[in-house]
């Protein structure tokens, strides 16, 4: 199916033989001359755009769809979703615009179930006839005002999964990035199939890293937790002066053998002159040594020795967090 200016919905359509669906680029040309589209843009379309808004109900393993507009598409109820093939220039719907109240949400595709949910979910309001959805809300679904016909976090999940194992098989890791991130957002926020426990890691690796696909938030805690290392080395870390080691013994009378024992003295903790260039020198090769998973060598005093111990163990963490998050989006 060769379309333009169309709103397509294969709800339930049986397919019999592979089909595809493309958004024709060009006018048609039934004729060798092109044909008039100022018909077509009367009728309401103002883009020649092709609008999926339903496959529940379809075989996905006969679809193809390529250039298509998926913003609104219900994927719920589909069958073989995981051999969907999805090619060219295709549109998702985005996350909405701007800061909130809750904070900023990560832009993302996603898909036209988990806005349906995530409006109810926050109370929205349906939009009255003829009012344009404003892009700073989640949009609302055909059965806004009925929580059993809403799909719940765990039927979303499963869709995104799907979708982004068919992305995956055809090679496309970093589109399907996305699917992998509305798919752990919506078992963060299922109760019936996630734990408590669960749910807790799950928000913390959301906070730390967005679920290892966001560099910019693993290194920016990164970055925090070595800022906050440095300052509690050089205020609490390092000892005042630097240990000295003293040598005694003792010389018998006659002459002989003599033992020499050398001691060190226990570091002490800083009193005065904590954030000194000298010691933000040390407390900056501790920190840096610390990330790359390595002991600085200085002496310390036992609440620098603690200090160092964990740096060691949580910005390795960190920083593999943001090299994998890299890595997701550049991957093929």
């Amino acid at each position: 199916m060769l379309l333009r200016y169309a709103t397509l919905d294969l709800s339930d359509a049986v397919l019999t033989a592979p089909t595809a669906v493309t958004a024709h680029a060009a006018p048609f040309k039934p004729v060798g001359k092109p044909l008039s589209e100022a018909t077509l843009r009367r009728w309401g379309r103002s883009d020649p755009s092709v609008q999926v808004v339903s496959i529940s109900g379809v075989d996905a393993a006969q679809l193809v769809l390529t250039d298509t507009d998926l913003t609104d598409c219900r994927f719920i109820g589909a069958f073989h979703l995981d051999q969907l093939r999805i090619e060219g220039r295709t549109r998702f719907a985005r996350v909405p615009q701007g800061l909130r109240l809750r904070g900023r949400w990560s832009q993302r595709r996603v898909l036209a179930e988990e806005h349906h949910w995530r409006a109810q979910h926050a109370g929205q309001r349906a939009p009255i006839a003829d009012e344009s959805p404003s892009e700073r809300l989640w949009r609302t679904g055909p059965h806004h005002k009925v929580r059993e016909l809403t799909p719940d976090p765990e039927d979303v999940a499963a869709v995104y999964r799907q979708l982004r194992k068919a992305l995956e098989d055809g090679k496309n890791e970093p589109g399907a990035a996305d699917f992998y991130y509305g798919e752990m957002e919506m078992r963060r926020h299922s109760r019936d199939d996630t734990t408590r426990a669960e749910r807790g890691l799950l928000h913390l690796y959301w906070l730390l890293s967005g679920y290892g696909l966001r560099a910019s938030r693993a290194f920016t805690w990164l970055a925090l937790l070595m800022l906050t290392t440095i300052l509690l080395m050089m205020g609490l870390g390092l000892p005042q002066h630097s240990p000295k080691q003293e040598a005694s013994g003792i010389v018998p009378a006659g002459g002989g053998r003599v033992t020499y024992t050398i001691d060190k003295e226990d570091p002490q903790n800083p009193t005065t002159n904590w954030f000194t260039t000298k010691r933000f020198e040390k407390a900056l090769n501790v920190t840096l040594n610390s990330v790359v998973f390595r002991s600085s060598g200085q002496d310390l005093t036992t609440t620098g020795t603690y200090v160092e111990m964990a740096s060691r163990l949580f910005e390795p963490a960190l920083l593999a967090l943001g090299v994998l998050a890299i890595r997701g989006r550049i991957k093929r």
